[in-house]
């Protein structure tokens, strides 16, 4: 799709705001264009000796009406077409975020939050200001132009004739400079991404930054990305330094000739001194139109890089989709299979998981162990196909999930990650996740179920209390337990917990994980936990090592193998004791 097809279908819906802003802007240029003529006459009348007041009052009057006029036509064109400007940036940045989130998790793994904020800011408001004002020059460029050039023409041909001589060099430069610009342009806009991302990570990241003292080395690596930034800037500069005034440079060009030749004809009374004063009054008219064929081609040309760039992510498909085919599963028990699943984050890349086969049964409980890097937060992340297998398959209800709707197979799944994210509002919407349908009594019960009751009664406001930015007034425990009671709150088949009760101090943990025991009846829940306690009661204990299963059965069974649950399990109870103690 080419870029500028994404501004189409914005011009299609507004085309009669734009056509009555265009009339609107063609009838203040015709009125520009008056102005000169009533000048004209007034001067010839003074020069003739054959002004008066009362004439001098009634050109007065026909330039304030005229003004009025025109103030009224400008305020109706701005309205329209810059409001028309406004109204494809919020369709753009819309479509920009919708389709940002459609995108799969391997998008996100190599792109930049600062790249994608760019977009959303930096690029949306260049094609704004190409559409809104760059409609409003061009459209002056063409109409106000070419109609000064007939008033000069009219008054003078041979004087016209040499006036615009300096315009096919106007022409010939932006030509020239265009696509330089065009490319400084993108550059510059790719090095304002990658300061915006340095910039967003450092705030992100500013407790940490403090508390090693790294203030002074993270202010230099943002004022190299600054600088970076700074130097395609001033390439750019250089480029439109030059442009600007050359075409300022052909304009006082045109007004010399004009003055020259046409206070000769003056002299020589060719012309009246009212024709010469209306000629430079339109030749003035026709300047604004020369320089903006600069101002246009600077604003169509960072226009059209930015739109490219939003291009090209409305152009990535996401990687995980619906079938055509995709049908409704209507989940009944939740059960969950694995079949000689196999994947790894990148073709021909080495395989995270290999030859899992697993079946989880409705009242079931599974807990998954093992070391770091084991991949065991992969696994869970396949089920809701944030990732697809690349090998084998995962059934729900005996149905491949890829041939069942993502909406479907993923609202009947609760998740919660590792690393528990909450977002600037309240406990509430943090809890309720903007669902209005949510009854007082089920929000008090997934409060409950997370061990949450007794933190939210210590806040003065409850469950409307204020978290901040990813919940930075709460302790870890406090988000982790906020998260867990977002997904106790969904009455799904399927609940996916990722250490869940590795924030919380073990009193804590054995209530959540208790109230995680009676609702797993009416539940397929899966539990990754590094707290082996966690999961000693669980039906059935995996353990992944290197992407395989090396263990399989119950807490009984791992521990009569003597092998890494049951060392494991052993130590951590001996450091329970100690602690204890």
């Amino acid at each position: 799709m080419k870029s500028i097809d994404l501004i189409k279908p914005y011009f299609t819906e507004n085309r009669y705001a734009i056509a009555t802003g265009l009339l609107c802007l063609i009838a203040v240029d015709f009125l520009q264009l008056i102005i000169p003529r009533i000048i004209k006459k007034a001067v010839d009348d003074i020069t003739a000796f054959q002004a008066d007041t009362k004439k001098l009052v009634i050109y007065s009057l026909y330039i304030i009406i005229i003004a009025l006029l025109m103030a009224f036509f400008r305020y109706l064109w701005r309205k329209y077409l810059i409001g028309t400007s406004r109204v494809v940036e919020e369709g753009l940045r819309n479509r920009l975020f919708s389709h940002i989130q459609t995108l799969s998790s391997s998008y996100f793994d190599k792109t930049k939050t600062g790249d994608l904020m760019a977009h959303a800011t930096n690029d949306i408001q260049h094609v704004r200001m190409a559409i809104g004002m760059g409609i409003v020059a061009l459209t002056d460029a063409v109409i106000l132009g070419s109609a000064a050039i007939g008033f000069m023409a009219y008054i003078n041909t041979t004087l016209t004739l040499f006036a615009i001589i300096p315009m096919p060099l106007i022409i010939f430069g932006a030509r020239f400079f265009s696509k330089k610009m065009h490319r400084l342009y993108r550059a510059s806009q790719e090095s304002f991404s990658e300061l915006t991302e340095a910039v967003r990570e450092q705030f992100a990241g500013i407790q940490v930054i403090k508390a090693y003292a790294r203030e002074n080395e993270e202010s230099i690596l943002i004022d190299k990305k600054s600088g970076n930034y700074l130097n395609k800037n001033m390439k750019l500069v250089k480029v439109t330094g030059v442009f600007f005034p050359m075409m300022l440079l052909f304009s006082n060009i045109s007004l010399a000739i004009v003055l020259y030749l046409g206070g000769r004809q003056t002299i020589y009374s060719t012309i009246t001194p009212g024709d010469l004063v209306a000629f430079i009054s339109y030749l003035g008219l026709i300047t604004w139109p020369m320089m903006s064929m600069g101002w246009v081609t600077n604003l169509i040309q960072r226009g059209k890089a930015s739109l490219d760039r939003i291009n090209m992510i409305l152009e990535t498909a996401p990687e995980i989709q619906d079938k055509s085919d995709a049908s409704f599963i209507k989940v009944k028990d939740g059960k969950v299979c694995f079949e000689n699943v196999e994947f790894s984050y990148n073709n021909g890349a080495s395989p995270v998981l290999t030859g899992i086969n697993i079946c989880i049964e409705k009242g079931t409980i599974t807990g998954i162990a093992g070391p770091p890097g084991g991949g065991k937060t992969t696994l869970l992340g396949l089920i809701p196909r944030l990732y697809d297998v690349s090998e084998g398959r995962i059934l729900i209800e005996d149905e491949d999930i890829r041939n069942v709707r993502l909406s479907d197979l993923r609202a009947r799944i609760s998740f919660t990650p590792q690393e528990p994210f909450l977002f600037s509002g309240t406990i509430r919407d943090n809890i309720t996740f903007g669902r209005t349908d949510i009854k007082n009594s089920d929000l008090e019960r997934s409060i409950e179920q997370a061990s949450l009751s007794g933190t939210i009664k210590a806040f003065p406001k409850g469950v409307d209390t204020i978290v901040g930015e990813r919940g930075v007034i709460l302790s870890g425990g406090q988000k982790q337990r906020i998260a867990l009671a977002r997904a106790f709150l969904s009455d799904t088949p399927i609940l996916i917990l990722d250490d869940p009760v590795s924030q919380v101090d073990v009193e804590t943990g054995s209530e959540i994980i208790n109230n995680i025991r009676a609702m797993s009846a009416e539940k397929s829940v899966i539990i990754v936990s590094h707290r082996l306690s966690a999961l000693c009661f669980a039906g059935q204990i995996l353990v992944l090592d290197k992407g395989r299963i090396t263990e399989f059965g119950s807490h009984e069974e791992l521990m009569a193998l003597n092998r890494y649950y049951a060392k494991t399990f052993k130590m951590q109870e001996i450091e329970e004791e100690m602690n204890a103690l």
